[in-house]
């Protein structure tokens, strides 16, 4: 069995202690503004965690732009969460070259954040019109799967209002 040590539970703290600061770590806009999720309260949110060297990232930013474009308007946007330490300007550039037609803010690169913990890149959290986080998916995310899910969340409150 092993023995715990001053030093090891030292250690534990302070990982917890780096975690929770985490949590709160701020977003900032391509201008260096300070952004919330608060600012689309009462529609959809997918936020979308990602980079410009992953892959599986860039297979899925069409697939988001569709569904921004089509959503936007109404119920529902997409804001992409950069974990890179790009400046405004390069990634200005990436945005134009893939037709980024929504928000891109920018993170320091954490494995943790404010929605729950990034496994991988990229990872989609959907958080409902109320605030609430109702999905997270690590891996690639379609237009349709998003619009499924919101539809089936919406149908499920819609039977619960009505229950009531």
């Amino acid at each position: 069995m092993r023995r715990i040590t001053r030093y090891s539970l030292l250690i534990f703290c302070l990982a917890l202690l780096s975690d929770a600061c985490a949590e709160e770590q701020p977003v900032y806009d391509l201008q260096g503004n300070q952004r919330s999720l608060a600012e689309f309260q009462g529609k959809w949110r997918l936020v979308n965690y990602w980079a410009t060297w992953c892959t599986p990232c860039l297979e899925e930013i069409p697939e988001l732009v569709q569904f921004h474009a089509r959503h936007k308007d109404k119920d529902a946007v997409v804001i992409g969460i950069n974990m890179e330490q790009l400046d405004a300007e390069a990634l200005t550039i990436f945005m134009d070259e893939l037709s980024i037609n929504y928000p891109v803010w920018v993170a320091s690169p954490s494995q943790q954040t404010a929605l729950g913990p990034l496994s991988g890149l990229p990872t989609s959290f959907l958080v409902s019109p109320q605030g609430e986080v109702v999905a997270r998916q690590v891996g690639v995310v379609s237009a349709h799967m998003i619009e499924r899910f919101i539809a089936r969340q919406t149908e499920s409150a819609e039977t619960a209002t009505q229950q009531k």
